[in-house]
């Protein structure tokens, strides 16, 4: 559970509220040695400073046993009330107990209060969506499922005061703070969001690619179909277009049932039957490496060999299961399904992949005791399960997230089977454009012939683009534009974030800056301004005097510092 220091969550909290007075807060004088306070500076109805003290002095921990995150403020003097002897006495005690700080339940509640006595439900609601957070979230389940029975029990059905506030948001009030701090990946969600919807605007006007007919079933989409959803490695969420709109994963399913069959055995296992190079070649093409394996697992030979290697000595009924139960937890439980009709199609029109597998047979490619047949049936399933943009970028963010799902926060993937798969993502998982993928985006992706492509920007959010309409190399036209157009606004790219490179926005810092804001080695005079320091403070030290081996390195350390005041 995510820890938070008082002085730090408190304050920050405090000063997004400035509209709301807290005088129901201050305390006896005579409570101040055994817990923390605020100041008597309450003008306009706002708060001046937050100070904590103990003896007389600036205390920043708690005292011993003190429960300081979620503390309650029932029973607080006002100002103008006179205080009697023995009510000191029995607040004194019971503060020992309760603490004097408000609860972040509380803070929380001013912050979107802005200083009414009640507020709506809806705009609690719409301050949480702001956030990127969705009411659906199960993170939030306790909080939505309270906040539906505390409404029913209101005389309005609408209005909440503050009790009622805390007793709903209580059970997922750290969740809860960090999204109102702005404390998530993205902390601009609704900046970063609209900056995603013009992105998905200029790829809606693009045209061209024909939509896959090889598979008759994908014949029947819509070019004009087009959607693009990501969710963060936080569980923020965001989606534009036709996102509700079941597809099959085709290719897509490839590195997922890699993760699967390396978390269940390990690297070295999988890697016996299966290389780790590119192939140069077309993705069903039949070839094998010098060792006689195929080339990687984003190949049609490679997957069909990686798929052999799932649950070995189960049915397929019994396989079919087990994968759809890991996929759903990649999901977060959101939509995954399976098309018949998809599986069917392709099993009648797949000559290409049975000549692959009978090859692979020939070469003794599969584990002994390999029935190939029965394998190109499970290949064929996979490819046929379905999803939504929605879902799939809940499985993207899973493996960005390093194999937890970010909306449930269960651990789904070994974290070695997270990094191999980001990897062979990044060298082979775009067929033949790989190569141009990776230099121009930078970035872990797979392509798919239903029009689907699954993006990880690893630490940060995963992204499901779909849109039927194909290049000549597979690709969805309208995604790879998406994709080339996102790197090109933000530092996305794996590279961007090397020192002195071009300026991008960083959606991950507060206000988008770009990471050239910081000081640099010309920058300590400005530094010193910043700081109001008179005197000259940064003196050069040797590398032997601050024990650097270094004969790059500047450094620096402050001397001779004296109140700017």
């Amino acid at each position: 559970m995510l820890q938070f220091r008082a002085s730090i969550v408190l304050k920050e909290l405090i000063q997004t509220s400035p509209k709301r007075s807290f005088s129901n807060i201050i305390r006896h004088k005579k409570t101040l040695p055994n817990a923390y306070c605020f100041s008597a500076a309450y003008r306009d109805d706002r708060i001046s400073k937050l100070k904590t003290v103990y003896n007389g002095r600036p205390f920043i921990q708690p005292l011993a046993g003190r429960r300081f995150l979620c503390t309650k403020t029932d029973g607080a003097i006002e100002p103008t009330e006179p205080v009697k002897k023995d009510e000191t006495v029995q607040e004194a005690t019971a503060d020992k107990k309760a603490g004097i700080l408000p609860s972040l339940e509380d803070l929380l509640f001013y912050s979107i209060a802005e200083g009414q006595e009640r507020i709506p439900a809806h705009k609690f609601i719409t301050a949480l969506k702001a956030t990127g957070l969705r009411t659906g979230d199960p993170r939030l389940k306790e909080c939505m499922d309270m906040l539906k029975v505390t409404l029913k029990s209101t005389a309005d059905g609408v209005m909440l005061d503050r009790h009622l506030f805390k007793k709903c948001v209580q059970s997922n009030i750290v969740l809860l703070t960090q999204a109102f701090r702005k404390k998530f990946v993205i902390p601009d969600f609704q900046t970063f969001a609209s900056h995603i919807d013009t992105l998905y605007e200029k790829g809606r006007n693009l045209s061209g690619g024909l939509v896959a007919d090889y598979i008759p079933q994908l014949a029947k989409f819509s070019p004009d179909l087009w959607a693009v959803s990501l969710c963060t490695v936080d569980g923020q969420r965001h989606t534009v277009g036709d996102t509700k709109v079941p597809f099959c994963l085709q290719s897509c399913v490839k590195p997922l049932k890699y993760a699967i069959a390396v978390h269940d055995h390990g690297t070295e296992y999988v890697h016996r039957f299966i290389g780790k190079e590119p192939s140069g070649l077309r993705f069903n093409k039949l070839f094998l490496d010098e060792d006689e394996k195929p080339h990687n697992p984003m190949v049609n030979a490679g997957a069909i060999v990686c798929t052999s290697l799932i649950k070995q000595r189960a049915g397929n009924a019994e396989k079919f299961d087990y994968v759809m139960n890991f996929l759903k937890k990649m999901a977060g439980n959101e939509y995954v399904g399976f098309s018949n009709a998809t599986f069917q199609s392709e099993r009648e029109s797949g000559d290409r992949n049975f000549a692959i597998g009978y090859y692979l047979k020939e070469k003794k490619c599969f584990p002994d005791g390999t029935d190939m047949t029965a394998v190109l049936d499970f290949y064929f399933q996979l490819c046929s399960i379905e999803v939504t943009c929605e879902s799939a970028s809940v499985m993207a963010a899973t493996l960005a997230n390093g194999g937890f799902c970010p909306i449930t926060g269960e651990r789904v993937l070994s974290p070695e089977a997270v990094r191999n798969t980001l990897s062979l993502m990044h060298s082979c998982g775009m067929y033949d454009f790989s190569g141009q993928f990776a230099f121009h985006v930078g970035l872990p992706a797979k392509s798919g012939v239903a029009g689907g492509i699954l993006l990880v920007v690893p630490n940060v959010m995963g992204i499901m683009c779909w849109s039927p309409p194909l290049d000549k190399l597979g690709n969805s036209v309208r995604g790879i534009q998406f994709c080339t157009d996102l790197v090109s606004l933000f530092n996305f790219h794996n590279y961007d974030n090397l020192r002195h490179f071009a300026k991008k926005l960083d959606p991950r810092r507060e206000g988008g800056d770009q990471r050239q804001q910081t000081f640099g080695p010309m920058d300590y005079e400005s530094l010193q301004k910043e700081l109001a320091l008179k005197d000259t403070v940064w003196t050069k030290v040797s590398p032997t005097e601050c024990n650097e081996d270094s004969s790059t390195t500047v450094v620096y350390r402050m001397e001779n510092v004296r109140d700017g005041n």
